[in-house]
């Protein structure tokens, strides 16, 4: 059955609150460069914000009658941006003037409060190490792609819980950025001068932006000569261009970097019924949404009618990424759109993602290919345009006791499936696994014998995508089955629903 046409749906964002909510502290960013900053202790933990505070530029001046042999060679090592000044001898209530901040790595709280007394005295911000009660500020996780930083503060509760956001941040911003931010300050005085404020200057820092983000490692040949070609461009319409994106089985953790920038680059994001709503939320805030949901047997946008909206927002000089489930090249009419993309001359490209069958033998914990039991495998829709059977599948070397076969859009055709393979030579009892709603909180599976496949996937349900894997390679699933990653993903996020198993 061919789907029923409907328009798109544009998907808005809930409305955030015009109020800002509470703040355990507010985040800062304060300038040290040529200021001076006390620090009292010659301790590794004193030597690591001797570090910071001098790779900021400030001049550090460390009172301490000893150092450790680390702290002795860093201040050796003329590798920072600023200097250290040391004093050795301890502390007193004129050491403080003249500092913008003052650090101590005190031994017990008595020298802390009297540490801290004498800064407050003095008007000057204290932080003594790992001692908040005596803190005026603290030390967060930082990320650097100097001139950007970013600065991850808990508030001093969880300081691992912010080395691990620190952790994910770095994951998404690619090292290249500092090369591009450096370039970024090199430019804007000219900007400022040469293109009119508004529209002009927001275009050339958006191509900007899409190139620090695309992945280049920097300016190829003379900077002169790359920010004249952008200013040039920001003074005309913008071309437009489309990017085909994969969304992957469902968890937004498996998505690519490169599908993520895409993401955050998007103008108008056209996305399928079956991408996760976890996946949108790392979309650009402005960016559009529209759903041009596309499911089998539902009311559904046609092919053709999405096929415009790209070439139409493309030529109004937008960012379209067209976010399909899966891999966009495997059973997700990629080619049609790019054939019509060429047509029109709209530049396009393709960010792969990992398609259901992958995701579904990692769920499983069991290889595809496994040299004991299969040396091919096989992707195969499982259904045809007319929504019956395809007739155009090799059906006996599907029966190939030593081919793994993956059935896509099966679902409504798993008894004919069964019924034709076993037709076609396959022994009934071949191991057969059906998984729906792969890699989401509400993923099910059942596992049986081939000739079982009907009721087995009757038994999941249609209201999910069905993907179902025949051959012997899934013989012992049950005992292979992989338990979810709980040191990255969230309880609760793999649930196997009891179905009927043969």
């Amino acid at each position: 059955m061919n789907p029923i046409s409907r328009k798109p749906v544009e998907v808005k964002r809930r409305r955030r609150s015009v109020h800002v909510g509470a703040l355990a502290c507010l985040p800062l960013f304060f300038p040290l460069e040529g200021r001076k900053v006390l620090l009292a202790g010659g301790s590794d933990a004193a030597a690591w914000k001797a570090e910071l505070l001098a790779a900021a530029g400030a001049e550090v001046h460390v009172f301490a009658e000893a150092l450790d042999p680390e702290f002795e060679a860093l201040m050796t090592s003329g590798s920072v941006k600023g200097c250290f000044v040391h004093h050795d001898r301890h502390w007193n209530s004129r050491s403080f003037a003249g500092m913008s901040l003052a650090i101590a790595d005190a031994n017990d709280d008595q020298e802390a409060r009297a540490f801290a007394s004498a800064a407050k005295l003095n008007g000057v911000p204290v932080n003594v190490i790992d001692n908040p009660p005596f803190c005026d500020f603290q030390f967060g996780s930082i990320v650097n792609r100097s001139p950007v930083v970013i600065g991850i503060s808990t508030n001093g509760v969880a300081p691992i819980l912010g080395q691990a956001i620190r952790h994910r941040i770095e994951t998404l911003l690619p090292v290249s950025l500092q090369d591009w931010a450096g370039l970024a300050q090199r430019l804007r005085a000219k900007t400022l001068q040469m293109l009119k404020p508004g529209g002009e200057r927001r275009r050339f820092w958006e191509m900007f932006s899409d190139l620090a983000f695309s992945g280049k490692t920097g300016p190829d040949g003379d900077e002169d000569r790359l920010g004249t070609e952008l200013m040039q461009l920001a003074g005309t319409d913008r071309p437009g261009h489309v990017t085909l994106v994969g969304a992957g089985p469902g968890d937004a953790e498996y998505l690519t970097l490169k599908a993520v920038w895409a993401l955050q680059s998007a103008d108008v994001i056209l996305f399928d019924d079956l991408v996760d709503d976890a996946v949108l939320e790392l979309a650009r805030r402005e960016a559009k949404r529209l759903l041009v949901g596309k499911r089998g047997g539902r009311e559904s946008c046609r092919q053709d009618d999405i096929n415009e909206m790209m070439v139409n927002l493309a030529h109004q000089g937008k960012h379209v990424v067209r976010l399909k489930s899966g891999d966009p090249m495997i059973f997700g009419r990629a080619g049609e759109e790019l054939a019509r993309l060429a047509e029109e001359g709209i530049p396009a490209s393709v960010v792969p993602g990992i398609t259901s069958a992958s995701a579904m033998a990692a769920r499983l914990g069991i290889s595809l290919t496994h040299r004991d039991h299969a040396q091919s495998v096989r992707f195969v829709t499982g259904h045809s345009r007319q929504g019956k059977l395809p007739e155009t599948v090799d059906w006996s070397g599907l029966s190939d006791c030593a081919t793994t076969t993956v059935f896509y859009m099966g679902a409504r055709m798993a008894g004919q499936i069964s019924d034709r393979l076993i037709c076609e030579g396959l022994p009934p009892r071949t191991p057969a696994v059906a998984l729906s709603g792969i890699a989401t909180g509400d993923e099910a599976r059942w596992t049986g014998p081939v000739e079982d496949l009907a009721s087995g996937v009757a038994g999941l349900g249609l209201e999910r995508p069905v993907l179902i894997g025949v051959g012997s390679v899934f013989e012992n699933t049950a005992r292979l089955s992989v338990s979810p990653d709980l040191s990255t993903r969230p309880a609760g996020d793999f649930i196997e629903r009891p179905v009927q198993t043969g």
